[in-house]
């Protein structure tokens, strides 16, 4: 097996040629994939207001609201220009531009960005594309610019109706301007998402069903509903706040549920629920281990060659990012995903998955047998954690309600 080098600034080589580097990945290795997955593409956009205090995404505050926009694009697109090597003939079916706060792009720039990739890139006739949006920057006109500039999914980061805990969750919105934005992604968007979080600091089991009701009440296709979690070298992680106990983060969750379901919602990953056919076919790419090329500064890939599965980091840093892009490589750090690895790897995102997955999934995307993990399986199931026949392998709702400890299960 060829080893896969840091590059950049971990490793002790000059960058690649992205043409070379796909020769090298192409090569005889220890995995025999029958067929590659499906491609998404993300994009990042590193730039925010304001950094949330619990925030762990690599974003940076844009001083005094400026950012350099047209350097990022041009550094973005040739990011993309050096990884087409890595993905010749591979058509993309989603693409999800994330951030940071993406929204905060002008109008123009979003209808080149998506201009540069539609140029470089084939594109499924019924791609996904997904950008994300703070509802502080929501303006009627620029939404219906980047609608006609091609993006047909909003994800809007509401995180809660409620005024007092915005403040605590250091959002840049109000109350009145997260059903704003709402309201305007209705008028111009037929696909979004809301996001949502529960058990903020010092809400009560009412409050967040107010939350939640508000949001069902504007009859959204899709909903993320997240549990707020410490993060490692984050504000919150350093100075916590008072949180919900756990009974009570419970009593949350099976209102969540309860009052999702009377709406006719799917609960069909960990933190997802959508209306039938709206699920998000960018995320279930990444539940189902398919591959996705990430751009931009920190952007994550994980791509799969015949005999390999590579990961690769992009430079976090916005100024770093577009230097190393016009150097030539923006790619900071790439390793192949050991055989050891695999099943762990596929795990951690399939487990996600409510109604679970079909075992040969397992060896279409890491190119080894379910056997691979039979004694973790067994013993997942043992503890009441794993339900599995031949068909389907999927979690227990004891696996749902203690998932990180399914997951370790398969390290």
């Amino acid at each position: 097996m060829i080893p896969i080098k840091p590059v950049g600034a971990l490793g002790a080589t000059e960058p690649r040629s992205p043409a070379s580097a796909a020769l090298q990945y192409l090569q005889p290795g220890s995995l025999n994939l029958a067929a590659l997955p499906p491609l998404s593409l993300y994009i990042h956009f590193p730039w925010c207001v304001r950094k949330c205090p619990y925030c762990d995404f690599n974003s940076h505050e844009a001083k005094g609201g400026a950012f350099p926009e047209e350097e990022y694009l041009d550094a973005v697109r040739l990011d993309l220009e050096q990884s087409l090597p890595l993905i010749w003939g591979r058509k993309v079916y989603t693409i999800f531009i994330g951030g940071g706060t993406p929204s905060l792009m002008s109008a123009k720039g979003l209808d080149r960005l998506l201009s540069d990739v539609r140029t470089l890139l084939p594109l499924d006739l019924d791609c996904e594309i997904t950008m994300e949006a703070n509802p502080g920057t929501f303006e009627q006109d620029k939404f219906r610019s980047y609608r006609e500039s091609g993006v047909n999914r909003l994800s809007i980061g509401i995180q809660s109706f409620n005024h007092q805990h915005l403040e605590a969750l250091g959002r840049i919105h109000n109350g009145d301007e997260a059903r704003r934005a709402v309201e305007i992604a209705h008028k111009n968007f037929d696909n979004f998402n809301l996001d949502l979080m529960y058990a903020l600091p010092s809400q009560t089991l009412a409050e967040a069903q107010q939350d939640l009701d508000t949001a069902l009440a504007f009859a959204p296709p899709h909903l993320s509903l997240y549990h707020l979690t410490m993060e490692p070298n984050t504000v919150f992680a350093k100075y916590p706040p008072q949180l919900p106990d756990d009974d009570t983060s419970a009593d949350m969750q099976d209102m969540i549920a309860e009052r999702t379901a009377q709406a006719g919602f799917q609960h069909y990953e960990v933190s997802a629920y959508a209306q039938p056919g709206r699920r998000a076919r960018h995320n279930l790419n990444y539940w189902e281990f398919g591959d996705y090329l990430g751009i931009g500064a920190g952007a994550h890939s994980k791509l799969s060659f015949p005999h390999r599965v590579l990961r690769q980091a992009r430079y976090k840093q916005p100024g770093s990012f577009i230097e190393n892009a016009r150097r030539g490589n923006a790619v900071q750090e790439e390793r192949e995903i050991g055989r050891d690895e695999m099943g762990f790897e596929f795990m951690l995102n399939a487990l996600r998955l409510v109604d679970g997955f079909d075992p040969n999934l397992f060896g279409e995307r890491t190119g080894l047998g379910i056997n691979a993990i039979d004694k973790a399986l067994n013993a997942a199931e043992a503890k009441g954690l794993l339900y599995r026949d031949h068909k389907l392998i999927r979690p227990t709702e004891l696996g749902q309600r203690f998932l990180n400890d399914l997951q370790q299960m398969f390290l």
